[in-house]
């Protein structure tokens, strides 16, 4: 299986997460919405799910990648800027594995 259709998915992925920050922080208030997304229950999960899944995420950086410090810039962009780091991270991440899957999940340590 190629990688073309991930490698769409992916820089779909990242315009539309671009296109949503870029509207967020443009028309939005990031405080103020902040603070009515931690008064709603179901916010709160959004956001335990959401953290949930970038530590998932991150874990799987701290595997393929084995400088630690690179890992760690990487976690904290995710914790950051949320999922348009993870996609900025699978483009890399397709893109220099050259089509072989196993150097794709496994990252350095093939």
């Amino acid at each position: 299986m190629t990688m073309k259709v991930p490698k769409i998915i992916t820089w779909l992925g990242l315009g539309a997460m671009t296109f949503g920050l870029v509207n967020g922080f443009v028309n939005g208030d990031f405080l103020e919405d902040g603070k009515k997304l931690l008064e709603n229950p179901w916010g709160i999960m959004s956001m335990i799910d959401l953290y949930v899944g970038f530590t998932l995420f991150s874990m799987w950086i701290f595997y393929r990648e084995k400088n630690v410090l690179k890992s760690i810039v990487w976690t904290i962009l995710m914790m950051g800027l949320g999922f348009f780091t993870a996609c900025v991270y699978i483009i890399v991440a397709l893109y220099e594995s050259k089509e072989n899957w196993n150097k794709f999940f496994l990252g350095k340590r093939i």
